[in-house]
């Protein structure tokens, strides 16, 4: 018989986490154990007030299936019980790891991935006046892949400041929906001679048809707009990239099988994630580890992290150690 635990931990943000839609001091997750045989299997996910989650939310659909799980619901079942999002996902990586654990085998072995190793991440910054930037970007300039947090007025401004500051730095933005297809036409060739690479999602969600005909550069990443693999049609032409985070698309069975789709369709991909621990990162590294793009800093952007995390060596992040996942 296994057993079920479902919990809440608040964590505090270094600082204050700034991007388009507010700020943050501190974050919610939620953790589930699930128990069996003397193994346990544990997940983390952030609900995301932007896809409708709260932690009261999240928590109610993980227990309005808790007896199924305690009856042995399987990872290929969850999709059938639960929608895209924080709920499934906390329970998907809890069933993955305990499924390690009985086994005896790491779960990149388990779900035919090659041995992972370091990747390197990028490293966010909060979106500021174009001097805080500039401050944050030379105390991070030798770190090899910044990305920013824009979304107002002076993004231009704000980009000029950052390479200035960090000018050997690869840059990406993102504008969390903040933007008009004006702004994105007025700022590609600008940010395109500064050395921006990537955009993510410069529009809000509901807008992606106005992307229709964006040649770039520079390349476009969904996110907002990019969930799970029923999002991928509503992509194509007007987005060269996704962004995959388990938290949208409900863990990581239904993350390995959309960035399959998303090559398949000739999407370039970035792993990333929403602000959380190294708990909720490390099913995330063995995704990450053939990604154009990776952006699991999450943990470097709280004050503390949990015990046994991911280890970091500056931007480089190394697979999870067994005490921690998988």
């Amino acid at each position: 018989m296994r057993t079920l635990d479902v919990r809440r931990e608040a964590w505090a943000v270094r600082g204050t986490f700034v991007i388009s839609r507010g700020a943050k001091r501190s974050i919610e997750v939620v953790v589930v154990d699930i128990t069996e045989d003397g193994f346990t299997g544990r997940g983390e996910c952030r609900p995301y007030d932007r896809y409708g989650e709260t932690p009261d939310s999240v928590e109610a659909q993980i227990r309005s299936i808790a007896d199924k799980i305690r009856s042995g619901l399987g990872r290929g079942e969850l999709g059938s019980r639960l929608p895209p999002g924080a709920a499934r996902n906390a329970l998907d990586c809890a069933l993955w790891d305990l499924e390690a654990k009985r086994a005896g085998r790491p779960v990149w072995a388990l779900a035919g991935l090659a041995e992972p190793g370091p990747l390197v991440t990028a490293y966010t910054l909060s979106l500021g006046s174009p001097e805080a930037m500039a401050a944050a970007a030379r105390e991070a300039c030798e770190r090899p892949l910044l990305k920013l947090k824009l979304g107002g007025r002076d993004d231009l401004q704000r980009l000029q400041a950052v390479r200035q500051a960090a000018p050997d730095a690869r840059l990406i933005v993102d504008a969390n929906e903040a933007w008009t297809p004006d702004e994105l036409t007025r700022l590609a060739a600008p940010f395109t001679q500064l050395g921006v690479e990537l955009i993510e999602q410069p529009l809000p969600a509901g807008d992606d048809e106005a992307l229709d005909g964006y040649a770039g550069p520079p390349l476009l990443c969904a996110d907002e707009s990019a969930h799970d693999r029923a999002s991928l049609p509503g992509l194509a032409g007007r987005y060269g990239a996704i962004n995959v985070k388990l938290d949208k698309a409900g863990g990581l069975t239904e993350a390995l099988a959309l960035t399959a789709a998303a090559r398949a369709a000739g999407l370039k991909v970035m792993v990333g994630c929403m602000l959380a621990t190294s708990l909720a990162m490390a099913p995330a590294v063995l995704l990450a580890q053939a990604a154009d793009w990776v952006d699991l800093d999450g943990p470097l952007l709280l004050a503390d992290d949990r015990a046994a995390g991911l280890r970091f060596d500056g931007s480089r992040v190394f697979p999870p150690a067994t005490a921690l996942w998988g």
